[in-house]
Parts: C-alpha cells; structure tokens; sequence
C-alpha cells in the first residue's frame, strides 16, 4: 500500500523540478523584486511631491521596503492611507486661483455707502450721494479722495495754493525811517535849509 502524503510529495518535486516550472518560477520572483522597487521609488516620488519637508519621502520608501517582495502591497495600502491628501503643485495652483479671484471681487468697483456696485468714472454715487472720486483742479482728472496728490499732474493737494513769498535776504529801510548820525556829530532836532551862497551858520 502506498503513502499517499509520499506520492503527493514526490509529484510536488517532480512538478518544482521541472525546468519550465522553475523557470516561470524565477521569473515571477524577478517580477515581484522589480515590483517592489518600483513601489518603493514612487512612494519616494509620491511624498516628495506632496511635502516640503525633505526626510519623509525616505521614511516612505522604507516603509515600502520593510513590507518585504512579498508584503509590499499592504505597504502600498497604508502609505496611501497616511499620505498627505494633496500636491505641491495642486495647492499652488489652488493658491493662485483663490488670489486671482481675490483680484478679480477687489476690482469690483463698490460705495463705501451703500456697498453697491459703482463706476470707475462715477464722481458721486447715485443711489446714498456718497463721495466717491474728486477732480483734479489742476488736469480736470478724476483722482481719489485719499490721494494727497494727483497721480496724472502731479500737483499737492496738502499744499495751499498760494504760498507765501520767501522774505527778503536783506533788510531795506522804509523811505520815512530817520537817519543816524554816526557818534559824535551832533545833528539838530530841526535843521535850517542852506541857501546857495551862505552858509549854516549865515555866514
């Protein structure tokens, strides 16, 4: 009477034995090596992807690589599972969309007043009379209330109109001022108008 466990092991390495089982053998064991790597270096490109921080794409490769040929699958699984959600380049663009609708409302024309939407060219706003924009006196353009000067001319709206004069480097005596003699000649209070031919004193 024969073993039967016997002559199902002796099938069993007879079929293993055989050059074409071994050689499909090898190759799904090649298969699965190259699997893993390949899993390995897109977990690595994957994370590099989705972060700044320069050590986690290694922590995931080795994450791949410590799940073995064999295992690395249920690696696959769990590093999908405790990756970040999105991409650097996905939240960047995100970013840009958010900032140029930002631009687009901020471009929006509206009155402080009334928060309705008004003209660029409007002076007044028609529905509160709220003041929007005044005239330049200087280039009749429209300028805002908050500028402190005009953006087109140049001109100040902080300083008056009319400025004053500088005052004068020197000083010029009115024309009524008294004259000085100097020290020691003595000028009389009331002095007599000399006639040609005499002199002060009639002499």
């Amino acid at each position: 009477m024969t073993d039967p466990m016997g002559a199902l092991g002796g099938a069993m390495s007879a079929f293993f034995a055989n050059a074409v089982v071994q050689l499909v053998l090898y190759a799904v064991f090649f298969y699965m090596i190259l699997l893993w790597i390949a899993a390995a270096y897109w977990a690595f490109r994957d994370m590099r992807d989705r972060t700044e921080n320069p050590v986690l794409p290694f922590l995931a490769t080795g994450l791949i690589i410590l799940f073995l040929p064999f295992l690395f699958p249920l690696g696959v699984v769990v590093y999908r599972v405790v990756r970040p959600p999105e991409r650097l380049g996905d939240v960047y663009e995100r970013n840009l969309a958010e900032e140029a609708l930002l631009a687009e409302v901020e471009a929006i024309k509206t009155c402080r007043g009334c928060d309705r939407r008004v003209d660029a060219e409007w002076i007044i706003c028609p529905w509160c009379r709220q003041r929007l924009k005044r005239v330049c006196p200087n280039c009749d353009r429209l300028v805002g209330l908050d500028w402190s000067l005009c953006a087109w001319c140049g001109k100040d709206f902080e300083r008056p109109a009319t400025e004053r004069a500088p005052e004068a480097a020197t000083f010029q005596a009115p024309a009524h001022a008294p004259i000085v003699a100097p020290v020691g000649d003595v000028v009389p209070r009331t002095a007599a108008i000399a006639t040609p031919g005499k002199s002060f004193l009639g002499r």
